[in-house]
C-alpha cells in the first residue's frame, strides 16, 4: 500500500505551535474508519489578485465546469481549477477577491458554502446570522429568510459560533447548522435547520467542546457533518466525520447517527483545524483546514471517499 507523505505542523486550533513532526498517512482504507483517503494537497501561503490563501471556512464544487469555490474568515473569496478522479488530478488557485456588496462591510466573517440544484451559490456568516445569495465574482445579493428562532443573535453561545455550516437538500432545501448548540441546549445535543421550519436533533461527540464546522447532503439524503473539538494546550484536536440519518428520527426529531472517521494525533492524523467539506462525485468528498493564519502552517485539502 502506497503511504502519502504529509508534513504536520503539530498545532493547536489557538494558534500555539509546540513543535513539528513528519508523519506518513496510508492511503487508502484507515484502519477502524468507514472512509478511504484517496489523495491530498496541501498549500503554502500564495497570494492572487493580492488576496492571500489563508483560513478557509467552507468549500463548494462545481462539477460541470471544474471549478472549487472557497470562503475564508476573513471576507475572502477563492476560485481553483479543480479536477478529481481517482486522485486530485487538478487543484491550482487562480482567483480571488474579497466579499462585496452595496453597502459593503468592514468585515465579512464568512463561514458556509453551497451551491443549490440550479447551480446558485449561497453564502453563511458569523458576527450576526445571516444567508445570502453569491455571485462566482464574490458579490454578495440576496439575505435569504431565516425561521424566526435564528434570527436573535442572543440564541446562540456567542458571535463567532453562528452559521458555521451551510449544505443544499433536494427536498428540504438550505440546511444550516450553529457551531455549538442554540438556546442553552445541553452541549452533547446538536441541530441542522431547514430555512423551511425543519430541525434534526443529533448527539454531539463525548470530546470536550465538540463543534460542527462543515457539512454536506449526501447521495442518499442524509447528512455528513464535520465536527472538531478542541479542549486546551493537554488535549489534542479531535475531528470526527459522522453521517447523521435525516430520515431515522425519533419523535422528537432526535436522529440516528454513524461515525464514519474520527482522528486526532495519536492515532496518524495532523491536528490541524478541519473546516471545510463539500461533495465532489459519488461517495466523494473533499475536505480544507483552516491554517489560522499562520505564515508556517499549510492549507490542505484531503480528498477522500466514503465506504459503501
Amino acid at each position: 500500500m502506497k503511504k502519502l507523505l504529509l508534513i504536520i505542523p503539530f498545532l493547536l486550533f489557538n494558534g500555539c505551535s509546540v513543535g513539528s513532526n513528519l508523519m506518513y498517512i496510508n492511503e487508502g482504507e484507515t484502519p477502524k474508519m468507514k472512509i478511504t483517503i484517496l489523495d491530498q494537497q496541501s498549500f503554502n501561503k500564495k497570494s492572487t489578485n493580492g488576496i492571500e490563501l489563508s483560513e478557509l471556512s467552507d468549500l463548494a464544487y462545481d462539477v460541470k465546469n471544474h471549478k472549487l469555490y472557497a470562503v475564508g474568515d476573513k471576507g475572502n473569496f477563492y476560485i481553483f481549477n479543480a479536477l478529481f478522479k481517482e486522485k486530485i488530478e487538478q487543484l491550482v488557485y487562480i482567483k480571488g477577491f474579497k466579499l462585496r456588496e452595496k453597502k459593503s462591510e468592514k468585515y465579512y466573517d464568512s463561514e458556509g458554502l453551497t451551491f443549490n440544484n440550479k447551480g446558485q451559490l449561497y453564502l453563511s456568516f458569523e458576527k450576526y446570522p445571516r444567508i445570502t445569495t453569491l455571485t462566482k465574482e464574490g458579490y454578495i445579493k440576496k439575505n435569504q429568510k431565516l425561521p424566526k428562532k435564528l434570527r436573535d443573535k442572543k440564541n446562540y453561545k456567542h458571535a463567532n459560533a453562528i452559521f458555521e455550516a451551510l449544505a443544499w437538500h433536494p427536498k428540504y432545501g438550505l440546511l444550516t447548522a450553529a457551531e455549538y448548540p442554540m438556546f442553552k441546549k445541553r452541549q452533547t445535543n446538536q441541530t441542522i435547520y431547514s430555512l423551511k421550519g425543519r430541525e434534526w436533533h443529533f448527539k454531539a461527540q463525548n470530546d470536550e467542546n465538540s463543534a460542527i464546522t462543515a457539512m454536506e447532503v449526501m447521495d442518499d439524503g442524509n447528512v455528513l457533518v464535520l465536527e472538531r473539538a478542541y479542549a486546551g494546550l493537554s488535549k489534542p484536536i479531535v475531528i470526527t466525520l459522522k453521517k447523521v440519518y435525516l430520515n431515522k428520527c425519533n419523535k422528537k426529531s432526535q436522529c440516528k447517527t454513524d461515525v464514519l472517521a474520527s482522528f486526532n494525533s495519536f492515532n496518524g492524523w495532523s491536528v490541524a483545524n478541519y473546516e471545510g467539506l463539500t461533495k465532489i462525485s459519488k461517495n466523494r468528498y473533499l475536505m480544507v483546514s483552516d491554517n489560522g493564519n499562520k505564515e508556517y502552517l499549510s492549507t490542505t485539502f484531503v480528498y477522500f471517499e466514503v465506504n459503501k
